[in-house]
């Protein structure tokens, strides 16, 4: 089963405080673990979203609209994720609960979220 663990971006985040180092030894230690245990697929960081843009569709059948970033409310970003191939709901939940802090400052915020398989 795939799952994806979704950090969830921050304030710090968002104006590109990157974590302390104490944290990012964490972060390698717990991708570190997901190889070994064979579970994780791939992880990635994201760029704040200053440096992307969202693609809409307001209108069905209508143009798309671009708008530039930076966007509010940093807690409804997406800061990086990892994807998991686990046997269950439950080991895709303890993986989930065993990622340190990934913002470091106490904004902290992971969604953990089922890939649909076709």
């Amino acid at each position: 089963m795939l799952f994806m663990l979704i950090v969830k971006a921050s304030t710090n985040s968002e104006t590109g405080n990157r974590p302390n180092p104490e944290l990012n030894e964490a972060m390698d230690k717990y991708n570190e673990d997901l190889v070994a245990a064979g579970v994780r697929v791939m992880a990635k960081g994201l760029h704040p979203s200053s440096n992307s843009m969202r693609i809409s569709f307001p209108e069905p059948g209508g143009e798309p609209v671009v708008t530039e970033g930076p966007f509010a409310e940093p807690n409804n970003l997406v800061a990086g994720f990892i994807l998991i191939d686990v046997e269950s709901k439950e080991e895709a939940v303890e993986w989930a609960m065993r990622m340190p802090d990934p913002q470091g400052y106490g904004e902290g915020q992971i969604e953990l979220r089922q890939v649909f398989e076709f």
